[in-house]
C-alpha cells in the first residue's frame, strides 16, 4: 500500500506540475519534454534511483507495462482520429497507401537491418526488433503535432500526416510484428500459414470491420441523440473515452488487433457523429490520454534495463543512432513524390525526422517478451525508444521553429534551388 501512495504522489504531483507549465516547458525549457521528464522521475523513484517503488512488487513487470501500454496506445490512436478532418483518409489515399505500405515495409527492412549489422543476432530476431521499432508513435507525435507552437510554424496538412501516420501505422505494424513471431515458434510453412490467415484475415481484417461497425454506429446514435435532444453534455464528454475501452476490451475478446480497431473506430465515429461535437471530443480524448501517458512513461522509467544496455556495449550506441538517421528519414525522401501533403525538401526532411518511437514499440516489445522470453528484444527495444524520447523531445521545439521560419522565409532556398537548376542546365 505504501508504494501505491508514492506512485499517486509522484505521478499525480508529476501530471499537475507538468499541465500547469506546458506552455512554458514548449517554448522555453524545451530540452525537458514531458515525457522526458516522466522517464527521469521512474529513474529516480525506481531500482535505479531512490529504490522506492518496484513494479515486481505489484506484478510481473512486463504485464503491468503491456497492459498499461495498450490502454495508452488506444487512447492515442482515438485522439489521432479525432484530430484528423472528416474524411481526410478517403481524400488522401494514395498518400497514405504510400506511408503505410512500402514507407513501412521499408523502415522495417532497415530497421532489421541496423539490428542484424550492430548486433549480430539471428535474421527473425532481428527482424522482429525492427518491425517493433517501426511504427510511428502516437503518443510522442502529438506532443509534436498539438499545440500553440506546432499551429503556428507546422502546417496543417503536415500535422495531419503526421496524425494518421501515427494513428494508422500502429495497428498495421501488428502483421509486421507477428510475421517473425510465428516463423520463430513454427516451421516455416506453418508459421506463413498462420500469419496470412489468422493474422492477415481474422486479426487485422475483422479488427478494421468491426471498429468501423462499432465507431459507425456509435457516431450515428450520437448525431440522432444530439438533433433529438437525448444526450446531456456530461454524456457526451465520456462517448469517445467510453468507446475507446470497449473497443480495445471487445475486439481483443475476439482475438484481433484493439489498436487499429480503435483508430478505425475514431476515424467512422468522427465521420457520423455531429461535427459541432468535434472539438469537445477530441479536448476529453486529449486530456484523458494525458493521465495514462505519464505513468507509462514513469513505468518505462522504473523499467530500464540499464545492464543489459552496458552488455551492447558501442554497438548498441550505433544501433539507436543508425535507427534514428535511417529508419525514416530517407524512406520519407524516396516516397515524397508519392505523399501529396509533403511538398519539397523542406517538407521531407521535417516529416522524415519526426517518426518518434514509443509507446507503441514498448506495447509491442513487452508482447514479444511475453510470447518469446527473449531478452535481447527488450534491451535492444528499450535503448531505441529511450533513445527517441530524449532525442526528439531535445529537437521537437527548435526543429518545428526552424521549420517554421524556412517556411515563412523560402527565398534563400528558393535561390539555392535555382542556382542548383542554372548549374545543371
Amino acid at each position: 500500500m505504501q508504494e501505491l501512495n508514492i506512485a499517486l504522489v509522484t505521478i499525480g504531483g508529476l501530471t499537475v506540475a507538468l499541465s500547469l507549465v506546458a506552455g512554458l516547458m514548449r517554448n522555453k525549457v524545451y530540452f525537458l519534454s514531458e515525457p522526458m521528464a516522466s522517464v527521469i522521475l521512474g529513474i529516480v523513484i525506481g531500482p535505479l534511483g531512490l529504490g522506492l517503488f518496484r513494479l515486481s512488487h505489484w506484478a510481473d513487470p512486463f504485464t503491468i507495462m503491456e497492459q498499461f501500454a495498450r490502454l495508452t496506445v488506444g487512447l492515442a490512436v482515438m485522439a489521432a482520429a479525432l484530430r484528423l478532418p472528416q474524411r481526410y483518409l478517403r481524400t488522401h489515399i494514395g498518400s497514405m497507401v504510400a506511408v503505410l505500405v512500402p514507407g513501412m515495409i521499408g523502415m522495417w527492412l532497415v530497421s532489421g537491418g541496423l539490428v542484424y549489422l550492430f548486433l549480430g543476432v539471428p535474421l527473425w530476431i532481428a527482424l522482429l526488433i525492427g518491425a517493433i521499432i517501426t511504427p510511428t508513435d502516437p503518443v510522442l507525435a502529438g506532443t509534436i503535432v498539438t499545440g500553440t507552437t506546432a499551429e503556428q510554424y507546422i502546417p496543417a496538412s503536415i500535422r495531419d500526416l503526421l496524425t494518421a501516420e501515427s494513428g494508422a501505422n500502429d495497428g498495421l505494424a501488428y502483421p509486421l510484428v507477428f510475421l517473425p513471431i510465428l516463423v520463430l515458434q513454427h516451421p516455416p510453412q506453418r508459421a506463413i500459414t498462420d500469419w496470412l490467415v489468422s493474422t492477415l484475415l481474422w486479426e487485422v481484417g475483422a479488427a478494421v470491420l468491426v471498429g468501423a461497425a462499432i465507431g459507425a454506429a456509435a457516431g450515428w446514435i450520437e448525431r440522432e441523440s444530439r438533433e433529438h435532444e437525448f444526450l446531456e453534455e456530461t454524456s457526451l464528454l465520456s462517448v469517445t473515452v467510453a468507446l475507446t475501452f470497449a473497443v480495445l476490451g471487445g475486439v481483443k475478446l475476439l482475438g484481433s488487433d484493439g489498436i487499429l480497431a480503435a483508430f478505425v473506430a475514431g476515424l467512422l465515429f468522427n465521420q457520423f457523429a455531429d461535427a459541432t461535437d468535434e472539438s469537445d471530443d477530441q479536448k476529453v480524448q486529449e486530456t484523458v490520454l494525458r493521465l495514462f501517458t505519464f505513468p507509462i512513461f514513469v513505468f518505462f522509467g522504473i523499467a530500464l534495463p540499464i545492464d543489459q544496455w552496458i552488455s551492447l556495449g558501442w554497438a548498441g550506441v550505433a544501433l539507436a543512432a543508425g535507427v534514428l538517421l535511417l529508419r525514416r528519414l530517407p524512406i520519407v525522401v524516396i516516397f515524397r513524390q508519392a505523399v501529396r501533403p509533403i511538398d519539397g525538401t523542406r517538407d521531407s526532411l521535417f516529416a522524415g525526422w519526426f517518426g518518434p518511437i514509443g509507446i507503441a514499440a514498448l506495447f509491442y516489445a513487452t508482447v514479444a517478451h511475453r510470447i518469446l522470453g527473449n531478452e535481447i528484444i527488450w534491451g535492444a527495444t528499450s535503448l531505441v525508444i529511450a533513445s527517441s524520447i530524449l532525442v526528439h523531445g531535445i529537437t521537437a521545439t527548435p526543429f518545428t521553429k526552424l521549420y517554421g521560419h524556412l517556411i515563412d522565409n523560402p527565398q534563400s532556398s528558393d535561390e539555392s534551388d535555382q542556382s542548383s537548376a542554372f548549374s545543371e542546365g
